[in-house]
């Protein structure tokens, strides 16, 4: 009689040797919608003057704020565009120094008007 053996669960994606974020980028500046903070599981969101940011170290991968942000200011690390690669290291810069957000919050009054407005970096307040 042939043994059957249980199949595994599945290992998670940070215990297969390479960690894995999302990332806020620059759509995000300006905006600051907090949509995304409200659905987090493990509050890994933290806020600054004009954007929010993920701490890329308590980040689990649940992709559960990606589709929530109303600017697509949110990406797998994987999927990151070769331009915001730089901000993969600003999330985790940022997200040392400014306090941790886990409630959705009102966006700025004029927020809908920065939305489309390309190339923000400049107007990040840190």
């Amino acid at each position: 009689m042939p043994v059957r053996l249980r199949p595994r669960a599945p290992i998670p994606y940070v215990m297969r040797g390479k960690e894995m974020t999302f990332v806020v980028t620059e759509q995000c500046i300006r905006c600051k919608y907090t949509d995304c903070v409200e659905v987090c599981p493990v509050d890994c969101f933290y806020e600054g003057p004009n954007i929010l940011v993920i701490n890329p170290d308590e980040c689990i991968d649940c992709a559960l704020c990606e589709p929530e942000c109303p600017v697509n200011a949110i990406y797998s690390e994987d999927d990151l565009p070769e331009k915001y690669q730089p901000y993969l290291a600003l999330n985790k810069e940022l997200a040392e120094k400014w306090p941790n957000i886990n409630r959705i919050k009102d966006a700025p009054a004029d927020a809908d008007q920065w939305a489309n407005v390309p190339d923000k970096l400049k107007l990040l307040e840190k």
